[in-house]
């Protein structure tokens, strides 16, 4: 990626990757850096920082913090709430907790003319979530804006020659009303930087960086069936054409009917591909397992093990191209250095030294709705472009307990029933994934004059943009009604279908 960036220097704030999300929508390039990494940062590879907020006190010793001073001589600088008191407490300012949390609306007062408020009215609507307030800034800084609550709520440098704002608000979330015109305000007309990031540009610029990191070398890439994996796979066959070879493992975890449907399109898409039958090898590795992180782990062994067996095929391959994603990619790395795992995610990591191959991954930088959008400008096809996502373990991680072929099979008839009935009411493109969930709990039902003690599954349908925060869908009850009594009746061995009403957070999307 030739642009320069926008670094978002996180210091453990859930709402960081949603900066991400804002300055990529006003067409930007950004990227989120854990803030020990600020010293990575030059004026070569960077255009303007943001600080992000955080959970922490700076009232702490142990809090997490940069040289601002530093950052601030070298960078337009956005402090966002966090962000903005370690500036103040480092800067002559005054930090103090507030006695209670200050969660909620706020009404911002603009006290001065300022660039950072051009097509913002006064007195509009910002979200605050803090439990620490500035009490005075330091004698280089100007404030520039209040609350009816707070005095300090935004306020500039005024001795360094480029923008440095910082704010005690949210303008990254929609409560904030004309936040993401801030924020447009701060980068386009006081920073002064090109909105350059489009889907075009991506493609261009990736395509070079293909060709230029790869040359007339070999890649494999083990399709999935998404549109990760396919974008992927357009983007490399574009950069180096017949080099590219795919293929496509049937590991017994995919919904019903999906690997002759998936092979089919992607011949039809002009891409190499080799079909791979390995349920049975799938399987027997999950054979006894329950614990999720262990089904995991059995489903990457199994997926290297036959990797490997289906590389000895291509032994000009150099390379493996995965279609990781920008949200594996933060999910799968702490602020504070050495991981904390929420969950495993399968495409990101290498494989065994052994296998002797580079890995390249196209997509480690795009959200979901970029991915699609890159996808769009590529010509993907509509049945791939707008397919809900799909984990890459497959239906394991939605059979709580062990995997056997047996669930599976139930798994995927039920499933199939649910997401057509979506389309059949034109729901489907209106929720951003969905799928059931085997439980491992039988229930008593009646059916006709017989008692039955059968499975129950849990239908899980939620709205979301990237997949870092989603809503449980309402699905209107009726069509729920209908789903329920389509899977009851014609799936023997289910008596129960229960609706998934929690959100992300606290729940994840996957119930494992």
């Amino acid at each position: 990626m030739n642009l320069k960036r926008i670094v978002i220097l996180d210091f453990g704030s859930q709402l960081t990757q949603l900066i991400a999300r804002r300055v990529r929508e006003l067409n930007y390039f950004c990227e989120v850096l854990p803030y020990h990494k600020s010293g990575e940062l030059t004026t070569d590879n960077c255009s303007a920082v943001i600080l992000s907020g955080s959970p922490a006190s700076v009232r702490t010793e142990s809090h997490p913090h940069v040289n601002v001073e530093f950052l601030m001589d070298l960078f337009p600088i956005l402090g966002i709430c966090y962000g903005a008191q370690l500036t103040a407490s480092q800067t002559g300012g005054f930090v103090e907790n507030s006695g209670h949390r200050e969660y909620g609306f706020a009404s911002l007062v603009q006290l001065e003319a300022d660039p950072i408020f051009d097509l913002i009215p006064n007195n509009s609507q910002v979200w605050m979530s803090h439990s620490d307030t500035i009490q005075e800034i330091g004698p280089d800084y100007k404030l520039i804006g209040s609350t009816n609550t707070i005095k300090v709520a935004a306020f500039k440098n005024i001795k360094i020659n480029h923008p440095c704002y910082f704010v005690q608000f949210h303008p990254e979330v929609v409560h904030s009303e004309y936040g993401t015109q801030f924020l447009k305000n701060f980068l386009t007309k006081l920073a002064g930087l090109q909105a350059n990031w489009t889907q075009e540009s991506f493609i261009q610029s990736t395509e070079e960086s293909i060709k230029t990191l790869v040359g007339d070398e070999h890649v494999l890439l083990a399709l999935s069936g998404g549109v990760d994996s396919s974008v992927a796979a357009l983007l490399m066959h574009r950069a180096i054409g017949s080099n590219l070879h795919c293929f496509f493992i049937d590991n017994g975890l995919l919904r019903q009917d999906e690997y002759e449907n998936v092979l089919e399109n992607y011949k039809e898409m002009g891409l190499s591909i080799r079909g791979i039958d390995a349920k049975d090898k799938f399987y027997n590795a999950l054979l006894g397992l329950e614990d999720p992180e262990q089904k995991r782990k059995a489903i990457g062994k199994a997926f290297i093990d036959v990797f490997e067996e289906a590389a000895e095929s291509f032994p000009q391959v150099k390379w493996l191209c995965q279609g990781t994603i920008y949200p594996d990619v933060i999910e799968s790395v702490s602020v504070t250095g050495p991981s904390v795992t929420i969950k495993s995610h399968h495409n990101v990591g290498g494989l065994p030294d052994k296998l002797n191959l580079k890995i390249i991954e196209p997509l480690r930088m795009l959200f979901k709705d970029e991915v699609r959008r890159v996808g769009k400008s590529l010509g993907l096809k509509e049945l791939i472009l707008n397919r809900h996502p799909f984990p890459g373990p497959g239906l394991d991680i939605r059979i709580i307990g062990e995997v056997t072929s047996e669930k599976v099979h139930l798994l995927q008839k039920a499933d199939k029933i649910f997401i057509d009935i979506l389309k059949e009411h034109q729901l489907y493109h209106e929720i951003w994934q969905a799928g059931c969930i085997l439980l491992p709990v039988k229930s008593v039902g009646v059916m006709g004059d017989e008692r039955t003690y059968e499975k129950v599954v849990a239908l899980r349908a939620v709205g979301s943009s990237d997949g870092m925060t989603a809503e449980w869908s309402r699905i209107p009850h009726e069509v729920l009604a209908k789903i329920s009594n389509e899977i009851i009746n014609k799936v023997k061995g289910i008596n129960r279908v229960v609706y998934d009403i929690s959100s992300k957070p606290p729940a994840t999307i996957e119930w494992e």
